[in-house]
């Protein structure tokens, strides 16, 4: 057996990687936003993706935008096991509009905090 190179790895392996380090760095920062982490990920790997972003999330604000109905589930579905409290924001459109599902009025305030510089 020999080390793979990543020339030999593909795409969905090199992001997983590239996900689990960025996401279990030693000194993670105050925000974190991750778009789309499940891009190129093989169908078995959006719920350890799930449990990798909710274990980051203790410590970190941590914003995922997907549009992947498995690892939003995942998330959801860990949230409690990871004690995490979660906050989805589902975009809607009706009639050209784009609104936020279960939210009235407008959005005068976000759902997150920036963190102090």
């Amino acid at each position: 057996m020999r080390p793979s190179g990543a020339a030999e790895l593909s795409d969905g392996t090199l992001r997983h990687l590239l996900w689990t380090a960025a996401l279990l760095t030693p000194r993670p920062p105050a925000l974190m936003v991750l778009n789309e982490p499940e891009t190129s990920l093989h169908p078995d790997l959006p719920a350890p993706l799930a449990d990798l972003i909710l274990t980051v999330s203790r410590d970190t604000q941590t914003v995922v935008v997907t549009h992947a109905a498995p690892l939003a589930d995942a998330l959801a579905a860990g949230s409690r096991r990871h004690r995490v409290d979660l906050q989805t924001i589902t975009p809607v459109k009706e009639f050209g509009r784009t609104e936020v599902a279960g939210r009235e009025g407008p959005l005068d305030e976000p759902l997150w905090y920036w963190p102090k510089r």
